[in-house]
């Protein structure tokens, strides 16, 4: 009986093709020959079923499966009490609810695909939770009932009797163009119902984009919009699915604030984000979800925030003494990068460029003359709108200084990846890597340097228009890697990526620079990815899309404290695991770190 309540079979619809295969998994069956029916595949069926009931676990089906569509995956015990929702026969099942709390905002953290989003869903009110019984569905008065004695028994009537009206911020900005009519200012106008228009414009820097349409504007401008649209409405729930994507580092903290002024005694904030430093800013609790990707997710119960985060990246939950991932999360700015002796350091090639300037339209940029070598990472820290591309493309040689300067540019091939990734590609994952990159994607080097940690394998045979956001974004960054080049362009690797994705994305770009001995220029506005991944960075200052300045590449604590010091932010380093948290403004901490002028920490 506990084997049988313990265990899950997973199937994925998107690679069981029962018509194009023997049907292997049947035929393997150990429990199918003794002639009950633990898998079923019916000539009409699209799909196979393994029943959970009859399953005794021996995954021999998994291993035959020449489609790789199935996961037998036995679960944590006590598991099978918390079932919230199950979407339907070997599919994705969600353990236990976060907890929202009235006038504090809660901050969910967790991978890709553990259900944070059909959490926001059954907390909106907009999916109902079927307790695992898919096929008979409870009412909900049964769902209160077992709910019954938790702070969501309350939460749920007060959605019932109350009618509480709860607005979602989306994940993907990139689709709110299709769903939008006129211009942003008359979207605005239809859509102020708390009277925050003008506030809300000057806040999250607007005003200059209200006469356009949605689909004229940037990324960073798509989300300040998203976020501006819910925050000026009326609602009892607020929810922000990823808030910081496309937002420079400034922005993310304005975004912050924005969120936090909408804590009222009665109204609930909820906030999915992968962008730690920002979690930390903007949360009172955090609920961590982990689980198996596509599979199932289990939700913890609500934690303080350091303590939350932490119990993430350690990936040990002591309350629960439940490990869910194998090794923690740590960054060490000292453990990310090589220690190369001086010797090593003088056979990299050293490139240098010459002071320069380029206007485009009303906009001026002024770079100052710099040198980097090859084997290095750059990272480019600025506001959005100071000129990060503008110069990538000169150096790409795709655009010209105003004026010939005495030391001409080097010629560099580069590899670009954009910030906007919108795929036009109709085939699959493989075919689109045949076509790009054939050399690189069946070079043993590649594959276990990019692909293999990217996960990329695991969906080569899917879809691109099918891939989601974060799937995307690893296969653009694969694509930009196996492209040859001398230097690698990478715009915002981190977005759409959960923490831990981030985290292993930068150590691909970190070890490919290494081994392939190139340069990486990194636009990168989280901050726990900035540092782990920069040998140097560029700061930028100036007044977006007016004039601004490329300072010269400079080390991590130089331009770090350079940068934060023009921010007015200051960093500190948890002792646990080293990442990166923002102060609180006019904290001692922040105040005593001004007052030395040690904006940014590396390790004390």
């Amino acid at each position: 009986m506990e084997n049988r309540l313990t265990r899950m079979a997973i199937v994925n619809s998107d690679k069981c093709k029962p018509k194009k295969c023997g049907q292997e998994c049947k035929r393997s069956c150990p429990v199918v020959r003794t002639g009950k029916l633990c898998v079923e595949v019916s000539p009409a069926s699209n799909i196979a079923f393994i029943s959970e009931e009859l399953c005794i676990g021996c995954g021999i089906c998994v291993k035959k499966c020449p489609f790789e569509a199935i996961q037998i995956i036995n679960l944590p015990k006590g598991l099978d009490k918390d079932t919230t929702h199950r979407y339907g026969p070997n599919s994705f099942k969600l353990h236990r609810l976060p907890v929202p709390r009235p006038g504090q905002v809660l901050g969910l953290v967790g991978r890709n695909g553990t259900g944070k989003s059909t959490a926001l869903k059954i907390l909106a009110g907009n999916l109902k939770p079927n307790l695992g019984r898919f096929n008979n569905p409870p009412d909900w008065q049964e769902i209160l009932t077992y709910f019954r004695g938790s702070e969501l028994q309350n939460y749920f009537t007060r959605i019932l009797e109350d009618n509480l009206k709860a607005i979602i911020k989306p994940q993907y900005v990139d689709n709110i163009p299709r769903a939008t009519q006129g211009t942003i200012g008359e979207v605005f106008k239809r859509k102020d119902e708390r009277g925050l228009r003008e506030e809300l414009c000057v806040d999250l820097e607007l005003n200059q984009v209200l006469d356009r349409n949605a689909g004229d504007l940037s990324g960073g401008e798509l989300q300040r919009f998203a976020i501006a649209t819910a925050v000026m409405q009326n609602a009892e729930i607020y929810m922000f699915d990823e808030p910081s994507s496309y937002l420079d580092v400034k922005q993310r903290l304005k975004a912050a604030k924005v969120i936090r002024s909408l804590i009222r005694p009665d109204s609930y904030v909820i906030v999915v984000e992968h962008d730690l430093s920002v979690l930390d800013y903007l949360s009172d609790l955090i609920c961590c979800l982990y689980g198996k990707p596509s599979a199932y997710g289990v939700v913890t119960l609500p934690f303080s925030v350091r303590e939350g985060i932490n119990i993430f990246l350690a990936g040990f939950i002591p309350t629960e003494n439940m490990r869910f991932r194998d090794e923690s999360l740590t960054f060490r700015v000292s453990e990310s990068t090589p220690q190369e002796s001086a010797e090593e350091i003088q056979t990299y090639a050293r490139y240098r460029y010459p002071t320069m300037t380029r206007t485009n339209g009303k906009f001026k940029l002024h770079v100052m003359e710099g040198e980097f070598t090859d084997s290095q990472i750059i990272v480019m820290l600025g506001e959005n709108g100071t000129g990060k591309s503008t110069f990538i493309k000169m150096l790409a040689g795709l655009w010209k200084p105003d004026s010939e300067t005495l030391d001409q540019i080097p010629e560099f091939g580069v590899s670009y990846k954009p910030q906007k990734i919108s795929p036009k590609f109709t085939q699959t994952v493989r075919n689109l890597l045949h076509v790009k990159i054939r050399d690189s994607y069946t070079h043993p080097q590649f594959v276990s340097d990019v692909m293999k940690p990217l996960l990329v394998e695991e969906i080569m045979d899917q879809e691109v228009q099918n891939l989601s956001g974060g799937e995307l974004q690893r296969v653009a960054i694969c694509l930009c890697l196996g492209k040859p080049a001398d230097i690698y362009l990478i715009d915002e690797p981190s977005a759409y990526l959960d923490s831990e994705q981030r985290i292993i994305a930068a150590k691909v770009i970190k070890r490919f620079t290494l081994h392939a001995q190139k340069t990486a220029f990194v636009v990168e506005h989280d901050f726990v990815m900035a540092t782990y991944l920069a040998d140097r960075v560029i700061v930028y200052e100036g007044t977006p899309s007016v004039d601004c300045t490329a300072n010269s590449p400079q080390s991590l604590l130089v331009g770090m404290n350079l940068f934060l010091s023009r921010l007015d932010i200051t960093f500190r380093r948890d002792p646990t695991n080293y990442r990166p948290r923002i102060n609180k403004l006019n904290s001692t901490k922040d105040r005593e770190q001004k007052a030395a002028g040690s904006y940014y920490y590396l390790d004390d």
